[in-house]
């Protein structure tokens, strides 16, 4: 005889005490995962950052660094596919740990009787909890949202989480404080804030769809012994893993040539151009679409702001570039439904243009 975690945390009682083994075992793998990511590769290279003030720099049109060199001098195709693989190079430590961190989430969460609350608001303060100490792009948190949302977690929840961990996380906030205006840095903050606190938790209704059962749900034995809950753990792990790169991978490889595409068909000198409302939410179309890493948003809009791009299209970069991306929407998109997706888009992008206009309004 055995039973499985229920979504709303609603099944026999039985369930929360058998999974005792399995959950310390769920815990220690997704502790593990995130600790040797944390202190080994993420903090540690968020904190160069951070000390490298106003000396910071960006060479690649997404990326930090250019393993393949890009010159507008070579053909479309040269630079696209070049563009490409330095995305996928500079991401691939972070994707790393987020294909192995999200099926690890979902094994976990799925020995829990309850993750979710009645509140919408409860939802999202939990979720963005939870994503401001990731520390992962929002290129790198979509495969655990993805395992997130199977696990039984509220829309609010997983949107917020989403957004908070690029975007709230502590050394990118303190990267922009130390290098804008402090009008300009509350002006982002605020954005991701109303992104979170207002938008999220009044976009998502009960008519948005919730995975009916856990996605992968762990086998509990009445008296689970613990070779028993390290086999049901290590098999929850490996469909858990399957259920999240089957689609979150594909279409990895997918956003990181559709952003080479829209990066490298921009002219090179189109921030330059004398501002316009038109060209305000030009930059927000594009800076919400392109998959970039974590902090990268502050790195390009100050260096943007250094060689004389006026302020409105530095702030629209700022509040749109990093906090989502086609990646990101697109598992959304895939995950929760198209119509959320959209929203998102439609709402970040409008976030960036009236960042834009009122700053072009006060200076």
């Amino acid at each position: 005889m055995s039973v499985q975690a229920s979504v709303m945390g609603v099944g026999p009682a039985v369930a929360n005490v058998n999974a005792r083994r399995s959950r310390v075992l769920a815990m220690a793998l997704m502790a593990v995962i995130a600790a040797v990511f944390w202190v080994d590769s993420r903090y540690p290279a968020l904190m160069k950052r951070y000390r490298a003030g106003a000396q910071i720099k960006t060479a690649g049109a997404l990326t930090f660094g250019v393993p393949y060199a890009v010159d507008r001098s070579m053909p479309l195709a040269a630079r696209v596919s070049r563009t490409t693989f330095n995305w996928l190079d500079a991401n691939r430590i972070g994707m790393t740990f987020s294909f192995l961190f999200g099926p690890a989430a979902l094994t976990f969460l799925a020995t829990l009787p309850r993750r979710r609350t009645h509140s919408r608001w409860l939802n999202t303060v939990w979720g963005a909890v939870a994503g401001v100490p990731l520390a992962v792009c929002t290129n790198c948190v979509a495969p655990i949202a993805r395992g997130l949302f199977a696990s039984g977690m509220s829309t609010e929840s997983v949107l917020a989480t989403m957004f908070a961990s690029p975007a709230l996380n502590v050394v990118v906030l303190a990267m922009s404080f130390a290098l804008f205006p402090a009008s300009v840095a509350l002006l982002k903050l605020a954005t991701v804030l109303f992104l979170i606190f207002v938008f999220v938790p009044a976009v998502v209704s009960g008519r948005e769809p919730q995975p009916a059962t856990v996605a992968c749900p762990i086998e509990i034995p009445v008296s689970e012994t613990w070779r028993q809950a390290f086999t049901g753990v290590a098999r929850s792990y490996a469909k858990s893993f399957w259920y999240v790169f089957r689609i979150a991978f594909p279409f990895m490889l997918l956003a990181a040539l559709l952003g080479a595409v829209v990066v490298e068909l921009l002219p090179a000198q189109i921030l330059m151009a004398k501002v316009s409302v038109a060209g305000i939410v030009l930059v927000a179309l594009v800076g919400t679409f392109l998959p970039v890493p974590i902090a990268f948003d502050v790195a390009v809009a100050y260096v943007a702001m250094t060689r004389g791009v006026q302020i409105p299209y530095v702030v629209a970069i700022l509040c749109t570039l990093g906090i989502v991306s086609v990646y990101s929407l697109a598992i959304v998109g895939r995950s929760v439904s198209w119509r959320v997706a959209a929203t998102v888009y439609a709402t970040v992008v409008g976030l960036g243009t009236a960042a834009g206009l009122i700053t072009r309004a006060i200076f």
